[in-house]
């Protein structure tokens, strides 16, 4: 069963959809739901929320602010922080329906927003389980892998141009989510990432757009997980890693998981980033499943 629901986050609403198990007697636990960088809840979302439910649980999916059926300006602003503090929003919305047990909540998140689970998870003990997928965990290290170096000068030039431009009433300037041009500044350059997102558009949601905000780049450089992770335990974390991940950065998530403190576990999976939402999907759905029925479920501290 799915409704349509909408709440409240810091003066703005998000919107998404409510699932919940067929003829529950009892409120059931739940997991908070959001994409990563620039995506919408049809991409795929749908097809996890699916197996969670099956497996008994309430699942909440919304639409990260500025983008999809979610308010917010500027329109496709990606604001990691603030969807950091809307995952918690959302949490407390969960809390207020009757179906859902509000002392077993889990989250989950993919590629942006499976580092967003690391930090909300650390600092909000709400969540009693978090599951983090192909996670992008260290913004600045990623761009210095996307961009050459010698060119690091200039876009930084480009961010602070912008800062202008928005300070002076102008329009934000605006890049591709995904580009084949080597030389354009984009979030996500390669061909991997071009063909996923375009592939994901032609079929599941063809009001996503190709652009993002400049400062959403500019964000991204200033996201890190890397100081949060040593607070999560005793949250249980399950990390899910794509082992050719080159977007996520498999050595950097596998530093993560690393520092994280127990219980935690890492599932790997032998593809890369992309393979986890298409190809891998069914797995890697399942084996959050399974970690949030031994951690909500089954385990007697919840």
């Amino acid at each position: 069963m799915r409704r349509d629901v909408e709440f409240d986050a810091e003066g703005l609403t998000l919107r998404g959809w409510l699932y919940l198990p067929e003829n529950a007697s009892t409120p059931v636990p739940t997991i908070v739901v959001a994409h990563g960088f620039s995506c919408v809840k049809e991409m795929f979302l749908d097809e996890y929320a699916d197996i969670f439910v099956a497996a008994g649980f309430g699942v909440l999916v919304y639409d990260n602010r500025n983008f999809g059926d979610s308010d917010g300006e500027p329109r496709l602003e990606v604001d990691p922080m603030a969807q950091v503090r809307d995952y918690q929003s959302a949490i407390s919305f969960a809390q207020t329906q009757p179906e859902v047990d509000k002392n077993r909540i889990g989250i989950w998140g993919t590629s942006y927003t499976g580092g967003h689970v690391l930090i909300v998870a650390a600092i909000d003990k709400r969540v009693k389980c978090v599951v983090s997928q192909v996670p992008v965990v260290s913004g600045a290290r990623n761009i210095r892998r996307a961009v050459r170096e010698d060119l690091i000068p200039e876009l930084l030039s480009r961010f602070y141009a912008d800062r202008a431009a928005r300070f002076a009433g102008k329009a934000p300037a605006m890049v591709p989510v995904a580009s084949l041009e080597p030389n354009e500044v984009c979030a996500f350059p390669g061909t991997d990432a071009f063909e996923a997102f375009q592939g994901a558009q032609q079929t599941v949601a063809p009001t996503w757009r190709n652009e993002v905000t400049l400062r959403s780049l500019e964000l991204f450089m200033a996201h890190e997980t890397i100081g949060y992770v040593e607070q999560i335990g005793p949250v249980p974390l399950l990390m899910i890693v794509e082992d050719a991940d080159t977007l996520g950065a498999v050595d950097q998530s596998l530093n993560i998981c690393n520092r994280a403190h127990e219980p935690k576990k890492l599932v790997l999976f032998h593809g890369g980033h992309f393979d986890a939402y298409v190809r891998d999907q069914a797995v890697t759905a399942r084996a959050a499943s399974d970690w949030y029925v031994e951690h909500l479920v089954n385990d007697p501290m919840n």
